[in-house]
């Protein structure tokens, strides 16, 4: 998905300004949707890469004046509502105008802290071995799906080097588009920063995570 939220490699947006030592929330509001949106994730309606997906369909002009959290916020009220779990008219009112949908689980308040530990593993075991192995050359593909994705827009269609494999895991471009986890080969790729942006950058390299089918084959280089 071509959205607002790929703005790696991308100009005129301004210098980062880290917070250093700073509260994780700035508002209570806030702490409140990071709490619903752990535990609206549990009921199993819907996957992280859904989640993502949802954040990312905002418009850019909505999602480029939003805070992080009203991303957050924006992207459960579009699920909510279109797995039926709550009306437009039930959000605009904070009350729940009929009786609870059921839902394949729920998150009980003495579960929170172990599930947090416990957190969500995605690699996968394959049948198939990787088909790239560390030091290979490869070029990624030049996608532009209208879905999501998570290879970035900057490193579409170049040449990068393997220099790890992660092993097998949730294939995120799938499971966002309710098609299963279809788990394939995670590697990263090492980019000449002068590969993605020509000589006029002051970087040296860029690392990517990539899974196996956002990359071509190997490709021949000269030493």
């Amino acid at each position: 998905m071509n959205g607002a939220q790929d703005l790696g490699g991308m100009q005129s947006f301004g210098p980062i300004h880290p917070e250093i030592d700073s509260l994780v929330f700035h508002a209570d509001w806030e702490r409140r949707v990071l709490a619903i949106t752990l535990a609206m994730g549990a009921v199993g309606k819907w996957n992280i890469d859904m989640s993502r997906a949802a954040r990312e369909s905002l418009p850019p002009v909505r999602y480029l004046a939003s805070s992080y959290y009203e991303i957050w916020l924006e992207g459960l009220q579009k699920l909510l509502l279109e797995t039926g779990l709550a009306t437009t008219e039930e959000i605009a009112n904070g009350k729940s105008g009929s009786a609870a949908a059921p839902v394949p689980r729920v998150l009980m308040a003495s579960e929170v802290a172990a599930s947090l530990r416990r957190g969500n593993p995605v690699d996968r075991p394959v049948a198939a071995g990787a088909r790239f192995k560390i030091g290979d050359w490869v070029r990624t593909r030049l996608l532009n799906p209208s879905t999501h994705t998570r290879l970035p827009r900057y490193c579409r269609g170049r040449r990068g080097r393997i220099v790890t494999v992660h092993g097998a895991h949730v294939f995120p471009d799938a499971n966002a588009i309710g098609l299963g986890e279809q788990p394939q080969w995670l590697y990263t790729v090492r980019f000449d920063a002068s590969e993605l942006w020509g000589t006029d950058t002051t970087a040296a390299s860029v690392c990517v995570d990539c899974w196996e089918p956002y990359l071509d084959f190997p490709i021949a280089v000269q030493a």
